[in-house]
């Protein structure tokens, strides 16, 4: 399956870039901050792939949640090119009932064979989950 996007620039470093003919996002520098860098949107594609993961399983097992997050950091290289050497994932669930035993799966699942996005980058992954009851 080919993926195609394109960035066309508009000032400074910022890019406007599209994938396919979906919605337009906006590229930038760290400096400029006129949206995430490039660095920052493969943060957020692993983040987003592994999420996408987790709700596909979890809804396959039939178990319910009512909110979820996924944080996720990087350690980066201090030369050139400067790629991740390590990133850590951690997923949070909130709803009751939710099991630990299910969540540890769906995580494991994606983590070794569904996230193509875990699977390209070069780099150490860890995770850890928290599951937070709803208040009484």
């Amino acid at each position: 399956m080919t993926m195609e996007a394109t960035l066309k620039w508009t000032e400074g470093w910022q890019f406007v870039g599209r994938a396919g003919d979906g919605p337009a996002i906006v590229i930038d520098s760290h400096d400029s901050g006129g949206g995430p860098t490039p660095m920052e949107l493969v943060l957020m594609g692993i983040a987003g792939c592994t999420a996408i993961d987790i709700v596909v399983v979890l809804e396959k097992k039939r178990i319910p949640f009512d909110a979820f997050e996924v944080h996720i950091s990087g350690e980066r290289a201090d030369e050139h090119p400067k790629r991740y050497t390590s990133v850590h994932i951690e997923y949070v669930l909130k709803g009751t009932g939710i099991k630990p035993k299910a969540v540890e799966r769906a995580i494991e699942l994606s983590e070794t064979k569904y996230c193509s996005a875990i699977a390209s980058i070069n780099a150490e992954v860890t995770s850890s989950y928290k599951i937070v009851e709803p208040d009484a």
